[in-house]
């Protein structure tokens, strides 16, 4: 608005989409003023944009003022090809692999510099995780993650190795050359593990989701660290990634994404 320096410049489109990403994991319920302070928007910009969000159906407001995240949103994210069609032909082998193992199942794509999780299974006695389906995580803290990582272009490692590698844990590897060394080992072996890298007394172990040599996914599961098998778990595991890469493969012929 005129007179504002903060926002000056800036189009309708970008301040609507910094209410949007005001909103996260950890602030599910926001007031007024804390979304203008985390979109960095005058008050009166705010309250325009969020009368204008709630009525299409992006945001709700709730009894006591505070606002969350609307249905709409979640109708038009459901519509991306990464949640349907590969969440479409992944869910029967993630099912499987989820009753035969009775453990955490995992689908993840890479997007940008982080980890995106398609679905997500998981069992009354599976280990607990912070991930959800729709959640982002570091690529380097998880399995599926590291899959990811290792098979993306050097332009995207380097990036990534360059930047602020978080440690949620003392066991996450942070050190370039030596996450370096551990992704070129995951492209070599075919597979990543993590050993409480990401929550402490999970493990968990991933492979590459492959449509005509070319990677689009990986499916990994997750595990309490003491019963930690990981060439048990790769034996259902590596089969089904295979299967969902053929699937993939026949009813398009095309990656997905």
């Amino acid at each position: 608005m005129a007179g504002n320096s903060r926002d000056a410049g800036r189009s309708v489109t970008a301040r609507a989409l910094s209410v949007l990403t005001a909103f996260d994991t950890e602030h599910t319920r926001l007031t007024l003023t804390e979304i203008a302070r985390a979109a960095d928007i005058p008050l009166a910009t705010a309250h325009r944009l969020l009368g204008e969000l709630e009525e299409w159906g992006a945001l709700r407001r709730e009894s006591d003022g505070r606002y969350c995240v609307g249905l709409r949103l979640w109708e038009i994210g459901l519509l991306a090809p990464v949640y349907t069609r590969l969440r479409r032909e992944a869910m029967p082998f993630m099912q499987d692999l989820h009753q035969s193992t009775g453990e955490n199942v995992h689908l993840a794509v890479r997007d940008g510099l982080q980890t995106v999780y398609v679905e997500k299974l998981a069992g009354r006695r599976s280990a607990p995780v912070i991930s959800r389906s729709g959640g982002r995580l570091p690529l380097h803290t998880t399995g599926v993650g590291k899959v990811l990582l290792a098979y993306s272009p050097s332009s995207v490692l380097h990036a990534y190795c360059e930047g602020t590698l978080s440690r949620p844990t003392p066991y996450t590897i942070v050190e370039p050359g030596r996450l370096g060394r551990e992704l070129f080992g995951v492209r070599q072996r075919g597979f990543a593990q993590t050993t409480e890298e990401m929550t402490l007394g999970s493990c968990s172990v991933a492979v590459p989701v492959r449509v005509h040599g070319e990677l689009v996914a990986s499916l990994g599961l997750v595990v309490h660290s003491a019963r930690a098998d990981f060439v048990k778990l790769l034996k259902p595991l590596a089969p089904a990634a295979d299967s969902l890469g053929r699937r993939l493969a026949e009813t398009s012929g095309a990656t997905v994404g």
